[in-house]
């Protein structure tokens, strides 16, 4: 058994929304993936930040050292099938904890350090500059993830 089913495991009973704070909050990575666009609130996570990560289009939510709160969305509908799809999606580095939002309580994969920068993440630059490929990488890789099998490239 792969880690990804126990990951999601822990949190069998609830909660039941994912706080999305770097790529999935564009729907054109979700619809990618998922084939829609889940209902969502904007929210945010007080005491983190979402981290440019070296070398890499896509961020890692940290926790902040001088407050501050992390912006992003809630996902409030996904179906069991999605949220296998999501995990699968995440890379394992991730640690999938509960977290206090703006709105409640939700899921959020952590970044656990390493290749942080001291940057934040800057949405609209990888919307600008990276979401068109991301999300057609997205859409290439989605099939293999419905299917249960790894992401690879």
């Amino acid at each position: 058994m792969s880690a990804t089913p126990s990951r999601l495991a822990r949190f069998s009973q609830g909660p039941n929304t994912l706080f999305c704070y770097g790529t999935l909050r564009f729907g054109d990575v979700l619809k990618a993936l998922l084939g829609r666009i889940p209902d969502q609130v904007p929210a945010s996570a007080p005491g983190y930040r979402a981290a440019a990560l070296q070398d890499r289009v896509y961020p890692g939510l940290v926790v902040c050292a001088f407050g501050g709160s992390a912006p992003g969305m809630a996902l409030t509908d996904l179906s069991s099938e999605e949220w296998r799809i999501l995990d699968a999606f995440e890379d394992q580095r991730y640690e999938l904890r509960e977290v206090v939002l703006s709105t409640g309580s939700g899921l959020a994969y952590i970044w656990p350090g390493g290749d942080v920068r001291a940057e934040d993440w800057d949405a609209t630059e990888f919307e600008e500059n990276h979401l068109a490929a991301y999300a057609a990488r997205c859409a290439r890789i989605a099939p293999r993830l419905a299917a249960g099998e790894p992401k690879g490239e």
